[in-house]
Formats: C-alpha cells, structure tokens, sequence
C-alpha cells in the first residue's frame, strides 16, 4: 500500500488510480469494513488524527480533485465530504524520498513524465499535509 505524501499532480495515470484505490482500500479498514491491512505502518498518521474517517476522506477528495482535473471518471460516492478540514504533517525528508521512489518508477514506465520533474527543486505535498522538518518517517518501510 502506497499512500502518498506527495502532491497527486506528479502522479502518472497508472499511479493516480492505484493511489485512488489503496485509499480507498484504507478507508474500509479505517472504517473497520476490512481485516486486511489494518496494522499497515501508512496508515498510522490518519490512525492517529482526532477523526480517521474524516482525515482519509479529505485525502481522497484532494485525489478525487486532481482526477477531475485530468477529466478522469472517478466516483464520487465512494467517499463523504469531510466535516472538517485539518492538516496533518509529514517530514521534508519523507517527501524527498517519496518524490525519488515516485521518480524511480517513472523512469521505467513514463519516461517522458520522468524527464519533466527530474529536476524538480521544489517538492509539493499532497494537499493536506504540512512539512515539516526531519528524516524519513518512521512508518515508512524502507
């Protein structure tokens, strides 16, 4: 399960859907819908939010948003708006490392979308995550 930190705008079609389905997939385990999954080390930081529901739809709704904009057919009904809007945070080492296993992928399977953010200097989170400073988190298996 890969659910990224990084902004879903550097996603390729490939990797946009199967974010949209392990986020969803993270939703029915939030949700207690699922026994598979449920102690995935990714899934800690919306574990750990006042309201886990709540915090992967906002995510899904940032996913879902980037799809429209790509004029992708993404179903809406599969999440709920969040009631609140909050930020979680992730560690500028942790966007760096996702943004280079995100590059790594590319490289084989969408090189002219490689070439474009290769040099990318400025790495933007997904949309409702703060960065803040330190290492790789410590979920993150690698």
């Amino acid at each position: 399960m890969r659910i990224w930190s990084i902004h879903p705008k550097y996603l390729d079609s490939k990797g946009l859907v199967a974010l949209w389905r392990e986020a969803l997939l993270a939703r029915n385990v939030l949700e207690g819908k699922t026994v598979g999954y449920r102690n995935h080390p990714q899934l800690d930081r919306f574990k750990n939010s006042q309201n886990p529901v709540n915090a992967i739809n906002q995510y899904l709704g940032h996913v879902y948003s980037e799809a429209v904009d790509r004029h992708y057919n993404f179903n809406c009904n599969k999440f709920e708006k969040p009631k609140i809007s909050f930020l979680l945070t992730v560690s500028e080492g942790q966007i760096i490392f996702e943004f280079g296993h995100l590059l790594c992928k590319l490289k084989s399977r969408e090189f002219d979308l490689y070439q474009k953010l290769k040099g990318t200097k400025t790495i933007l989170p997904h949309p409702m995550f703060k960065i803040v400073k330190g290492e790789i988190e410590d979920w993150e298996i690698v």
